[in-house]
This record gives structure tokens, C-alpha cells and sequence, in this order.
């Protein structure tokens, strides 16, 4: 990696010294100078210290450095990444049916359920996500690794629903329902093409789930399903305690991402 020689004329000084160049012609006190500057080592068999490389060196090919591939801004205080917005790391599941793109998880027509590798149980989620005209797809929460994630989990629904091929769904399926138990209020939806911002706070059998701002479910799910829940199908998903937090593609694209957590104590 080459350096500037500008970059350390005391320790020139000091360099010409060791080399023994006290009272030599110009020429050779120059040709000292540039040993001791690309590190050629002196009469003792010593390199000399190299000088700290410039930000802007060039690389030994000669050409300039690549630039550092730009890192994630710190999360809120508490939050850790989930996704590391370059890869796939610390997710399994369908890892084949859902892509990497701009910093995003998209899902891909093939993608089905991916899951992050690691277990919680209660924390806050936050995440973005992009829809496209009538897409589906739905959060997991404390699902296992295997089965229908819907009922042996507990899922949060991701749905264009005022696409009007979902003119006629259950209030149950409607975008940020827990899926056949919760419904949400509508009407904080953004249009496909931008991106939404959520908030999904999972405490014991509470939970709550805020859109770009707006509450649009809060509610215990204990109670919400202890006289049947409103799809008429048995949930035991809501008795866990714990499991993972994953995407329920089906083959629609969605993107998501800065899907960052916060563990409860």
C-alpha cells in the first residue's frame, strides 16, 4: 500500500540519520530518502517505521480502494438487527424462496416461510415493509420451525386489503389481524409501491400493533379466544411462550426491512 511522504517529516530526518547519509551528496541523501520511505532496511538489518497509510491510499494494484461497504446505523437503545441488510445470516426456513435486494428481504414467487434462527418471547418488534397490488404475506411470532405457523404460531397478517380481489375477506384477515383471532382497524394502510412502518409489542398473551402510527391492535389474546376464536379453528399457538419470529410468503413479493428487536426482561 503506498504512503505520502508528506505524511512524516520528522521521522525522515530521523530515518536519514540511521542510514548513515551525514554529509553525502544530495543525489544520495534522495535515493536514502526514498529507502527509508518504502521501508528498505537500514545498515543495522531494520526496517525503518512506516508511516500511517493516507484514507485516500491506492491500493498495491495501483488503483484507488474500493469503497467500505456502508454499515447500518445504530438501532434505538434496547434494539438489536435482526436482519444484517446484506444476507441471510441468522435466518432459516425458505432461505431460497426470499432474496437479498437493497437492503431489503424480498420474497420471492416462490417464497414461503423463513424463519430467524433463534427463538423469543417477548419483545418489540420493528420493521418496514413495501407491498405490491395484492400481495400476502404475514409476520410470525413465537412460531415453531415446523407446521402451520398460522394456528401452531400466532401470525400477523401483511395484505393489500383494499386490492379488490379482497373485497369480501373476514375483518379477521384484514391487514395486522392476528390471523383468525384479532381483527385491526383499517385505514392506515400506505398504497403498494410504499413503504410502512410497524410496530408489534408481544407481552405474555398481550399484544399490540401500531401501523405508521396508528394503534390498530390491542388486545389480550387470551381472552380474545377463550370462549372460541373467530375464524372457529383452534389456535394452540396461543399458548406459546416462545418460538420464532419469521415471513409467510405465498409467492407474492413484499420487501422488508430495518427489522430490528427489543427482548423483553
Amino acid at each position: 500500500m503506498g504512503t505520502r511522504h508528506g505524511n512524516r517529516p520528522y521521522a525522515t530526518v530521523r530515518g536519514l540519520a540511521s542510514v548513515g547519509v551525514a554529509g553525502c551528496t544530495a543525489a544520495a541523501a534522495l535515493m536514502a530518502l526514498h529507502a527509508v520511505a518504502l521501508g528498505v532496511p537500514d545498515s543495522t538489518g531494520q526496517a525503518p517505521p512506516s508511516a500511517p497509510a493516507s484514507s485516500g491510499a491506492a491500493s498495491a494494484a495501483g488503483g484507488p480502494k474500493a469503497p467500505p461497504v456502508p454499515q447500518q446505523a445504530q438501532p434505538e437503545q434496547g434494539f438489536v438487527w435482526l436482519f444484517d441488510g446484506t444476507t441471510l445470516n441468522g435466518w432459516t426456513g425458505d432461505t431460497s424462496g426470499y432474496a437479498v435486494e437493497d437492503g431489503a428481504i424480498a420474497c420471492a414467487p416462490t417464497g414461503r416461510d423463513l424463519f430467524t434462527a433463534r427463538e423469543f418471547g417477548d419483545f418489540t418488534l420493528r420493521l418496514e415493509f413495501m407491498l405490491t397490488p395484492g400481495a400476502n404475506n404475514g409476520i410470525a411470532l413465537r412460531a415453531p420451525a415446523s407446521g402451520n405457523a398460522s394456528y401452531e404460531g400466532i401470525e400477523v397478517q401483511v395484505l393489500d386489503d383494499a386490492h379488490p380481489k379482497y373485497a369480501s375477506i373476514k375483518s379477521w384477515q384484514a391487514h395486522g389481524s392476528v390471523y383468525g383471532v384479532v381483527p385491526a382497524k383499517r385505514g392506515a394502510l400506505k398504497p403498494p409501491g410504499e413503504w410502512n412502518e410497524q410496530e408489534i409489542d408481544l407481552q405474555g398473551t398481550r399484544i399490540r400493533v401500531t401501523l405508521n402510527g396508528t394503534v390498530i391492535v390491542d388486545a389480550d389474546l387470551y381472552r380474545q379466544a377463550h370462549d372460541g376464536t373467530l375464524d372457529g379453528q383452534p389456535h394452540p399457538g396461543l399458548r406459546r411462550t416462545s418460538g420464532h419470529i419469521g415471513f409467510l410468503g405465498h409467492g407474492d413479493r413484499v420487501l422488508f426491512r430495518k427489522i430490528r428487536i427489543k427482548e423483553s426482561p
